[in-house]
């Protein structure tokens, strides 16, 4: 699988979740998920994968036996906790040159909206920032970057983690074949890539207005 193909894929994971299909790609889908809540949460690079329907998605298909309930939460507690761990691993390696070099594979502004809110509240961010789209892909990022030690920053982040997957997964599982929101995956799916997206293209679209202002 290429790098569209995986875009593909999360953008239409609707209709990759659908009983039919679950049937013919059987236990991979447990690997499909489990690759994307990881890359979400541990590489920086992927902060527009939409890890919060897709918790909730996946819920609501255990409701319906397609998948087990116990599997998936502690393959996905595996993904949580471990994307985190790498992520905050990245950053203390790299250290506080990330504010000083240029690193075009790093988003700026979202890297200094996360210091800042990390600054605010402190290790609450790691759990506080699973629910925050962009935010939850540079909280353990910043971390690390920030010098948190690795005991307080892995008690936060297995509370976190723990709060997020069991919350959604268990959301999904008593709520997510209601009619309403079974016949709206798509849109579901779209407003959770889109709340990760526009922030990023907001910020790009600011930061080329700035640069060519003073050129005029």
């Amino acid at each position: 699988m290429d790098f569209a193909q995986f875009i593909d894929m999360v953008l239409h994971v609707d209709k990759l979740m659908q009983p039919e299909v679950l049937q013919q790609i059987g236990t991979l889908i447990y690997i499909i998920l489990f690759a994307i809540v990881f890359c979400e949460t541990g590489l920086v690079i992927f902060p527009f994968l939409p890890g919060d329907t897709l918790l909730f998605i996946a819920g609501a298909f255990c409701a319906t036996g397609a998948m087990n309930y116990w599997v998936l939460v502690a393959l996905l507690l595996v993904a949580a906790i471990g994307g985190n761990t790498v992520n905050y691993m990245i950053g203390s390696a790299i250290g506080h040159r990330v504010f000083t070099h240029d690193y075009r594979w790093i988003d700026k502004d979202a890297l200094r909206r996360t210091h800042a809110f990390y600054e605010k509240h402190g290790g609450k961010t790691i759990i506080l920032s699973r629910f925050i789209p962009v935010v939850r892909t540079f909280a353990p990022f910043v971390a690390g970057v920030s010098e948190m030690t690795f005991a307080k920053f892995q008690f936060y982040n297995v509370v976190g983690a723990l709060i997020w997957v069991v919350g959604l997964v268990t959301a999904g599982y008593f709520f997510g074949n209601a009619p309403i929101i079974r016949d709206h995956l798509h849109t579901i799916v779209m407003i959770g890539i889109a709340a990760a997206v526009v922030p990023l293209v907001v910020g790009g679209l600011w930061r080329f207005v700035r640069k060519r202002l003073p050129a005029r």
